[in-house]
């Protein structure tokens, strides 16, 4: 699989960038076309228990590179990229791009 990921900072207005995420970030990632699985996950602090500059990761699945490069360049991939700029530009998120892969792990 192919994915599309999306850090995000924690800042002081959390609740400007939690608006942003669910109705926009979101609500276009959802659009895409060829997405296969989406995953959010809200980080709780370091190891250590020490808080964390990370306050979100959003990632998006993509069955191949292939996959993920047509629905970047759709129309809704070209929203999502224009709305996520902004928040890139102010070192507000971070994104990237990775093959992954799963592995099944058998009980011991």
């Amino acid at each position: 699989m192919y994915k599309f990921v999306t850090i995000y900072r924690l800042v002081d207005d959390i609740d400007l960038l939690e608006e942003f995420f669910s109705t926009i970030h979101l609500q276009l990632a959802e659009r895409l076309p060829g997405l296969q699985k989406r995953e959010v996950s809200r980080v709780t602090h370091k190891p250590g228990g020490q808080a964390s500059r990370f306050h979100l990761m959003f990632e998006l699945y993509f069955n191949s590179e292939k996959a993920f490069q047509e629905a970047m360049n759709s129309e809704v991939g070209a929203q999502l990229v224009q709305a996520l700029m902004p928040w890139t530009e102010a070192k507000i998120i971070t994104w990237y791009f990775a093959e992954s892969f799963e592995e099944e792990i058998a009980p011991a």
